[in-house]
């Protein structure tokens, strides 16, 4: 930014160094250019469990409840251990231990549709025109999950987003889960970035806290109203839709001294 003569005079006289205007009109907040989004604020996964009270009337939320705790329980394990297996089988196991456990009798039709459930998922109602809004600022957009592309391109396809994403990341590909750091690098390397760059979106409240720890701007979509994880770290912002996201980026460009309307907002 430069000054004119004025200015400059007028803050010589007062002894105070121009740089230190100028940096502060440039504002101190990094231009926010890329987000990365875990797939669940973007895909529903309630069918899934509306499928599991379905078969199972009256246990569905239970085991739904113990299943997706094992679920990232048994991802955690695997990465922290070294023996590595994908979403899918580990969604496999850990509905097979619930059940299990529940005394629940999953047969194998039954396991083939809770699991085949994960590829018919759509998106939220509020993702379409959020997700646009973003676009037209100009802002680049990828998904980072620890769901296999399977999973990903199918939600993708079925909710009409196959032009929105530059990039669709799977942490499969790497042979780990969030929240290794590594997961997370994945976003910086693929959009080229700097991390204070890239805001990430999780779905889930230790996601954000390993996205926030990692040194991401860090924004909850807490769809569920659930309790903030107690892990040490908070995410910068939080709301219950993408509408809320959007927001969010908006008024960090404000505070930054960027016009909104500069980067696309309206």
């Amino acid at each position: 930014m430069r000054l004119d003569r004025r200015e400059f005079l007028s803050l010589a006289a007062a002894g105070i160094a121009p740089g230190v205007v100028a940096s502060a009109r440039a504002g101190t907040r990094p231009n926010l250019k890329g987000v990365a989004f875990d797939a669940f604020p973007i895909l529903d996964p309630r069918p899934v469990f509306a499928l599991a009270e379905e078969l199972f009337p009256g246990h569905g939320a239970e085991l739904s409840n113990m299943w997706r705790t094992r679920q990232f329980e048994y991802q955690w394990l695997r990465a922290l251990s070294g023996q590595y297996a994908d979403f899918r089988q580990t969604t496999d196991d850990s509905l097979a231990f619930a059940a299990e456990l529940l005394k629940l009798d999953l047969t194998a039709e039954k396991r083939r549709r809770l699991l085949d459930a994960y590829l018919e998922l759509k998106s939220w109602p509020d993702v379409a025109p959020a997700l646009e809004s973003l676009r037209s600022a100009g802002v680049r957009l990828a998904l980072l999950s620890n769901a296999t592309p399977a999973i990903l391109d199918a939600g993708i396809r079925n909710s009409g987003l196959g032009h929105v994403f530059e990039r669709v990341l799977s942490t499969d590909s790497i042979r780990t889960y969030k929240p290794d750091p590594r997961a997370y690098r994945m976003a910086i390397d693929a959009f080229g970035l700097a991390k204070e760059e890239i805001v990430f979106v999780a779905f889930a409240g230790w996601d954000a806290a390993g996205a926030k720890a990692f040194g991401y701007t860090t924004f909850w979509v807490n769809r569920l109203n659930l309790p903030a994880e107690r892990l040490g770290v908070s995410p910068d912002g939080t709301g219950t839709t993408l509408r809320d996201l959007v927001d969010f980026i908006k008024a960090r460009a404000e505070r930054s001294f960027e016009s909104p309307t500069s980067i696309g907002f309206e």
